[in-house]
């Protein structure tokens, strides 16, 4: 079976169907694991394969599964930037607020890393803009020291509407 995990592992990150179907039937589990903890799921996303990262959702996958460092398929594509397949991800049922092992969010990595589209469809999905990391830092002072004012204008605009 360790063989078939490390089949689908490959297939999700170069978004072979085809093989994703084929190892699936073989009654390999759709959430198996490689050494860091990547799921499928977590590496089609990554890599930006939005139609593997759907077939494995509709196969039964764990939209909230975390690695091993507690990094989800949604913190990824919102550190990368892939818009689309975190709104697929948010409307299959994704955590908007799970927080990884420093206490990170999806939305702390859109604002670091300048993802704004996908600071967007996060607050705009929900998201707690209220969170602190596990160093008492919120999305606001995350966003400052990249010194990313469209997503502090985001941010706020969502305050003021919560108010």
């Amino acid at each position: 079976m360790e063989n078939l995990n490390n089949v689908i592992i490959h297939a999700a990150r170069l978004g072979n169907i085809d093989v994703i179907r084929e190892v699936i039937a073989r009654e390999t589990d759709v959430n198996a694991r490689d050494d860091k903890g990547y799921t499928p799921l977590i590496i089609a996303c990554y890599n930006n394969q939005l139609e593997a990262a759907r077939f494995l959702l509709e196969s039964g996958a764990d939209v909230n599964a975390q690695d091993y460092g507690g990094n989800t398929a949604l913190m990824g594509v919102s550190f990368k930037g892939y818009a689309d397949i975190a709104t697929m991800l948010i409307q299959k049922g994704a955590n908007l607020d799970m927080q990884h092992g420093n206490g990170g969010t999806a939305l702390m990595f859109a604002a670091m890393f300048g993802r704004n589209e996908l600071v967007k469809i996060l607050v705009d999905s929900g998201s707690n803009i209220s969170i602190l990391d596990t160093r008492g830092l919120s999305v606001f002072d995350l966003a400052a020291q990249q010194g990313n004012e469209v997503a502090i204008e985001i941010l706020e605009n969502a305050r003021q509407l919560k108010s």
